[in-house]
């Protein structure tokens, strides 16, 4: 067998001022041909998976471009179809192939293209033709749209948020595909759309116990091939957008299509219990100065970059300063210029500085002070399980007692190493501020004493009644209250 893989990713929220061009591809992951590390990144472990599986059968993989940016706003035209047809071309010399195993996102929107991913595995298929298996990886923070079921012959989405298991759902991507092209079965897709938007955590219930029943069905129904949710990203105002139940059967589609509805009406009975209650940020700082243990966790929401924002809020810090705390730690603000500024002053110096909250309305004041430079580091990284996340040049600088990261490169706060990295004990604070909605929880939840879900301004659109939308479906909840009517009753 010869099957040739790559991967093409990211998430856009199309809120956000952040455009993506070439050069944030290349920050955060751009690897050629044959130039992938042995670790997956997020969007990429169908290739690292693939090397195995290929290596045990004998056969070949032919390795198409991997390439991944960080959450943000629009991609940039020129440099999607740059990418596109940089993979595109590589496929089209690999031919003839039995299979194309791809890593994707599901969120990607660029100028001019508002289904990327259906753009890209449309001509796919056309280069490939109908009879060669197409399938892909995907985060279930995406958009499931007509073309993409059209063009691929299965997908397997990540379960867990926090997305923990990305090479495990690699793993089942790779074992479907082998024994599709062993001829022992025959993939097939029911859709079932929700009619719905919300933040699924996985962490907590209803959403565990959905998860733990899906992943059991999938081990005791033969039929049953894979089980995913698709949750939607409620930031991505396009015509497909919202919460679908994809099941994939072995040649079974009438029991797919039944099995994706009942389990897909399930889910929208629970509909605004799955997202862990927030507090604003005057409660989160007074209920973590009061605790008994620390670290006390400042979950920073809303200013997450992984759902595409600046990562540049100071309402917490400034609720901080304004109320006198120290022995706190705050990672991070995005402020490539201040970076620059503390790299040019060095480690010990004391500067004036302003940084933070420069990107949009609704992300605070920006902070004026002086400062100690602490620590620099070049091309920091932080944990995210096996992976490694880099968060760019970064400065370690102290204000009124309070320890503040600053970088350069946008990142959610994955893992406490973030701290450790830049000289910060994080187990020696009393408060630690971080910019994440729940791909924290994994880690940080086992250094933590108490968790606090904080929302602070408004960086990221986050309810969808109200939200703005141009293109997204209006016919689905919260907008109105029961878009199913009649039909979810007769379930």
């Amino acid at each position: 067998m010869r099957i040739f893989t790559a991967a093409l990713a990211t998430e856009t929220n199309t809120f956000s001022p952040i455009c993506v061009d070439r050069r944030a591809f290349e920050a955060s992951l751009y690897a050629p041909p044959g130039q992938h590390p042995e670790t997956p990144t997020l969007c990429t472990a169908p290739i690292t998976v693939g090397r195995r599986v290929t290596r045990e059968k004998g056969w070949e993989l032919i390795e198409g471009t991997a390439t991944w940016a960080d959450p943000a706003g629009l991609v940039n035209r020129v440099t999607y179809e740059e990418l596109r047809d940089e993979i595109l071309g590589q496929l089209s010399a690999a031919m003839p192939v039995d299979a194309v195993v791809m890593g994707l996102h599901g969120a990607m929107v660029a100028a001019g293209y508002e289904d990327t991913e259906g753009d890209l595995l449309s001509r796919i298929r056309e280069i490939v033709g109908p009879d060669v298996l197409i399938c892909a990886e995907l985060d279930p923070h995406s958009h499931l749209t007509a073309k993409r079921v059209a063009a691929l012959n299965f997908a397997v989405y990540f379960k867990e948020f926090p997305h923990t298991d990305f090479v495990d759902r690699a793993e089942d991507l790779w074992r479907i595909a082998v024994e599709t092209l062993e001829g022992r079965i025959k993939p097939d897709m029911s859709v079932f759309d929700c009619r719905m938007i919300d933040v699924f955590p996985t962490s907590r219930e209803p959403m565990r116990s959905f998860v733990d029943k899906i992943m059991q069905i999938e081990k005791d129904d033969p039929d049953v091939l894979s089980i995913s949710v698709i949750h939607g990203f409620m930031v991505g105002d396009v015509p497909e957008m919202g919460t679908k139940l994809l099941v994939v059967t072995d040649n079974k589609p009438e029991k797919g299509a039944a099995l994706a509805r009942e389990l897909g009406l399930e889910l929208f009975s629970k509909r605004g219990t799955f997202m862990v209650p927030q507090i604003d940020e005057k409660e989160a700082v007074s209920r973590a100065m009061t605790a008994t243990g620390w670290p006390v966790v400042i979950a920073d929401v809303w200013d997450n970059p992984g759902g595409g924002t600046a990562g540049d809020a100071t309402v917490i810090l400034g609720e901080l300063i304004a109320r006198g705390v120290t022995s706190a730690a705050i990672g991070t603000i995005w402020d490539p210029v201040a970076v620059q500024i503390c790299f040019a002053a060095g480690e010990g110096a004391e500067i004036p500085l302003r940084f933070g909250a420069k990107s949009a309305p609704g992300t605070g004041n920006p902070v004026d002070g002086t400062v100690k430079v602490v620590k620099l580091v070049k091309n920091a990284e932080m944990q995210f399980g096996e992976s490694l996340a880099p968060f760019g040049d970064a400065a370690h600088i102290v204000l009124d007692g309070i320890d503040i990261i600053l970088n350069s490169t946008r990142a959610q706060s994955f893992d406490p190493s973030l701290f450790s990295a830049m000289g910060i004990d994080p187990a020696r604070q009393k408060i630690l501020v971080i910019k994440s909605t729940n791909h924290f929880f994994a880690s940080f939840s086992k250094i933590a004493a108490e968790i606090l879900y904080c929302s602070a301004g408004t960086p990221y659109p986050n309810n969808p009644a109200t939200t703005p939308y141009r293109r997204a479906p209006k016919t689905i909840w919260p907008i109105i209250a029961d878009p199913h009517g009649p039909e979810r009753g007769a379930a």
